[in-house]
């Protein structure tokens, strides 16, 4: 996972480069949030949610057959469901821009739709690549599911390099979102042989036996849960395209770099302790004492992450974001609207990596229904604040319109938060109390805010202002520091996760 964000890092600085915070990128982030809705609704937190605990149970108790019979049903309802969407997508693009980004015009209009059709396919075979991640994270394969992102960023990178130098901003955006269907094939096709090896021979049949309904019935809640969330997201598009140039290419450039420390200190704790989670449930008595014991773990490993990450957003998110997207057309003035729009997003990111463990929980223990009732409460909060603070407030405070995106990234953390603590609170009422570690995360906050503030004051220090050169002498200290202290103080990232391993060897 680290590799394939790393990539998407590179990606994001020569996209920078050639493009910027212009209406061409603009258009491109538009285009690329829209058939991603397919992506997200069928992919890989919904399918995972509802086809790993009744896959990984039945291969826990041996029964290999069902277990092959189930992903093969699966695959081909994935394969009808969404060949279906696609073909309708591509053809009602033109109204799906009308309704998610109403501020688009003219000749930026024209461009996402283009763009738009020509991504739709790729999307599909990211949720084929999603059914591949299943099979393999049941059968405890984490490399190749997480790592198969890598090829299609690479193919992006690939497209930007080639076409970069040679084409004008639109013909390569257009280049570049058919190197994203080549890289979204690669993503797949790199996957499959290994799947075919637990699968094989692979017979696609529709059938709906007890498995398939159990799965299915599973999927609805979890899609309304994801779907709920994704109408969050879109209304941050729908808001973005009223906020003048560059908003929603901020909102974009700032998602990558907040997602890096949330996918690869959080979801991957996630993603692995899901289908341990649903494989105990059939062979472990104790359920509630495990569930505890695992979940404590897992929030401990997520805190000593996250919380210096989100710290180093705030306070030094101007070095990040300069050492990653200062060059070509990405001027200072850019770092500083994206290090805006970034600490909005970090206010809740302890919240969103933590709450997606509870929600893991809740679907290993069958109940996806309880996850879904908190992600509408959150999405209410997220539309109504995010509204308030990226159209009237920019205007009453008398600061230019497209500063609301700032505002929609920091009301989106405020309601993760009150998601987080209604999750939180329903699973103690179901399995008991989970040690948050209070104390401990105090230490956490207190060591990265002073390695943090150190660390504004070494940039201050420093006699030259090369953004590669700022990054590399404040960020490695900053990260030095805090592991260092943290081990001083007795303070392990991975001591709780050894002793239960340990335990159970």
């Amino acid at each position: 996972m680290l590799c394939s964000r790393i990539l998407g890092l590179l990606r994001d600085r020569i996209f920078a480069h050639y493009f910027g915070n212009s209406d061409v990128a603009d258009a491109f982030r538009a285009a690329f949030r829209i058939p991603n809705f397919l992506q997200n609704l069928f992919g890989e937190g919904v399918l995972s949610a509802s086809f790993i605990p009744v896959y990984a149970r039945l291969d826990a108790e041996k029964r290999h057959q069902e277990a092959s019979e189930l992903a093969e049903a699966i695959f081909a309802i994935l394969l009808v469901v969404t060949s279906a969407i696609v073909a309708l997508g591509v053809w009602a693009t033109p109204w799906l821009i009308d309704l998610i980004a109403p501020g688009f015009h003219g000749a930026k209009r024209d461009l996402t739709i283009v763009l738009v059709q020509i991504l739709f396919p790729g999307t599909a075979l990211l949720v084929f690549s999603a059914w591949c991640l299943g099979i393999l994270n049941s059968h405890r394969r984490f490399f190749l599911s997480y790592s198969a992102p890598a090829v299609w960023n690479a193919a992006m990178i690939a497209t930007l390099l080639w076409g970069g130098r040679s084409h004008a901003e639109q013909r390569l955006a257009v280049l570049l979102a058919i190197g994203s269907v080549i890289g979204c094939g690669l993503q797949f096709v790199v996957q499959l042989p290994r799947v075919l090896q637990f699968l094989w021979p692979l017979r696609l049949r529709l059938h709906a036996d007890q498995h398939v309904r159990t799965v299915i019935n599973n999927f609805f809640p979890v899609f309304l849960s994801r779907g709920v969330v994704q109408i969050s997201g879109y209304m941050d598009a729908w808001l973005g395209s009223f906020l003048g140039t560059g908003a929603i290419a901020a909102l974009g450039y700032a998602q990558t770099i907040y997602l890096l420390p949330v996918n690869l200190f959080g979801m991957a704790v996630t993603a692995a302790e899901l289908p341990a989670m649903s494989s105990e449930m059939g062979t472990t008595i104790e359920i509630a004492g495990a569930l505890r014991e695992r979940l404590t773990a897992a929030l401990r490993q997520i805190a000593y992450f996250v919380i210096p990450s989100a710290a180093a957003f705030v306070l030094l998110g101007d070095v990040i974001v300069a050492t990653i997207y200062r060059t070509g057309q990405f001027g200072h003035s850019d770092v500083m609207f994206v290090w805006s729009v970034l600490a909005g997003c970090t206010v809740g990111m302890l919240a969103t990596t933590s709450g997606r463990l509870y929600s893991s929980a809740f679907y290993a223990l069958r109940d996806t229904r309880t996850p879904l009732k908190y992600a509408i409460v959150r999405v209410a909060l997220t539309l109504s604040l995010g509204y308030l603070c990226a159209l009237p407030l920019p205007r009453m405070l008398g600061i230019s319109q497209r500063w609301g995106a700032a505002g929609l990234t920091l009301s989106g953390g405020f309601a993760g938060w009150i998601e987080f603590l209604l999750l939180r609170r329903a699973l103690h009422f179901r399995i008991g109390a989970i040690d948050s570690g209070r104390g401990r995360m105090a230490r956490l906050w207190a060591v990265a805010i002073g390695a943090a503030l150190a660390g504004v004051g070494l940039k201050l220090a420093l006699p030259f202002h090369n953004a590669i050169l700022v990054g590399i002498c404040v960020l490695l200290p900053y990260g030095g520091v805090y592991i260092g202290v943290t081990r001083w103080m007795g303070i392990e990232s991975l001591g709780a996760f050894n002793r239960i391993w340990s335990r159970r060897r």
